[in-house]
């Protein structure tokens, strides 16, 4: 089959490489309708590749048709229409019971002391074969698959792989009060849809990111936006008072605005992999210029929530200003399976009370892949999301 692989900083391959085979009774595999490039797969592609291996299959938003079933499996069948959450939990140890799938003890990578597996994130989370492919292998199906309806197009379902959870729960751990104010750092596909949420919870929302093209998005559901400059601190004291309630951090380690982290980030990836992995373990450091931003807006006594991947072993911290402003923290890989069912009602509802029809802006063939990830990168051509077609 073909498939986008992993090939060096910066390189993607669309590729052969073998078809999947069940290899456990509760195994499925999938024919795959569509398949989405994910903020966190540029993490891949520009920071970590000292934990990645030439011809890793990439990619962890993925839908399908089921075509081929393992012995164990007793709620699927062959032609159900599924999407994939992107970490891979097994529904019965405590973790999975106690509704932290994304710490599933079942499949927990303890060689690197990492949570659950992923679909595609390099070895750290399992070298587990991606979803952007012609097909999926996908483990413990019973419980990760989701079934979905025939009737709706493809995005209106992919988006509850990732994006839309993870934007959920990042809005529930901002613990904002009634009639309060959230502010969302980064307009990103989870940074958009976080901000539809907290407007269609009722709260005032502010989206704050340096593209013009992203806050036009945002502006187009309501979402008061501002740039991010050295004076968005004051901007969204001077809009709130003393502060917004919540603050949502949607960007992580690549923010704009931290030239030395960013340095060192780049000088680490030029090492080789054994040294790199030991200067990300031991001394890296996240460019934390949103975090920092994030950190002096919100109120006292109010909550940070963390959905921005971040990976620095030796990231500084204000614990001073932490403390003594009483902030909450809240963070964490999503727990995909936990919000679910919540949300496919609202995937599928007629109205789009989230705004799911308004989020792709390129939808190509798998084989436009190696571009679409350097056009996402560069946030090229008015990129926000891109979905691809094997």
């Amino acid at each position: 089959m073909k498939a986008l692989t992993w090939q060096g900083k910066r390189k993607i391959g669309y590729s052969d490489v073998p078809d999947p085979v069940i290899q456990d009774p509760g195994d499925i595999i999938i024919k795959v309708t569509s398949t989405a490039i994910c903020g966190s797969d540029l993490h891949l592609y520009e920071l970590l590749g000292p934990y990645m291996h030439a011809g890793d299959v990439l990619g962890h938003e993925t839908m399908g048709i089921v075509q081929e079933i393992g012995s164990g499996i007793t709620n699927l069948a062959v032609g159900d229409r599924v999407v994939i959450p992107f970490n891979i939990s097994c529904g019965h140890c405590w973790m999975c019971e106690h509704g932290l799938q994304s710490q599933c003890e079942t499949t927990q990578v303890r060689k690197h002391g990492k949570g659950a597996q992923f679909f595609g994130y390099s070895e750290l989370y399992g070298q587990v074969p991606g979803g952007q492919a012609e097909y999926l292998r996908v483990p413990h199906a019973d419980y990760g698959a989701v079934k979905v309806g025939q009737e709706l197009p493809d995005h209106r379902y992919l988006f509850l792989s990732d994006i839309l959870p993870t934007a959920w729960q990042g809005v529930e751990y901002a613990n904002v009060p009634e009639n309060g104010t959230l502010a969302v750092y980064g307009l990103g596909p989870v940074g958009q849809l976080a901000a539809r949420i907290g407007r269609y919870l009722g709260y005032e929302v502010l989206g704050i990111d340096p593209v013009a093209e992203r806050r036009a998005m945002a502006e187009r559901h309501g979402i008061k936006t501002l740039n991010f400059t050295k004076d968005t601190v004051g901007e969204l004291r001077g809009r709130t008072g003393r502060g917004p309630d919540s603050v949502l951090d949607a960007v992580g380690m690549e923010a704009h605005g931290s030239p030395v982290s960013s340095m060192f980030q780049q000088a680490t990836g030029l090492l080789p992999d054994k040294a790199a992995q030991l200067a990300m373990e031991n001394v890296s450091a996240d460019r934390t210029s949103v975090l920092d931003s994030a950190i002096d807006a919100v109120r006292r006594g109010g909550t940070l929530s963390i959905s921005g991947v971040y990976a620095g072993a030796a990231t500084p911290m204000p614990m001073l200003k932490l403390f003594d402003k009483q902030i909450q923290i809240r963070q964490g890989q999503c727990n995909v399976r936990s919000w679910t069912e919540h949300l496919l009602p609202l995937a599928e509802d007629p109205g789009d009370p989230l705004g799911l029809d308004d989020l792709v802006t390129h939808e190509q063939p798998l084989s436009a892949g190696p571009q679409m990830y350097e056009t996402f990168q560069k946030k090229q051509d008015a990129c926000i999301k891109v979905v691809l077609k094997p």
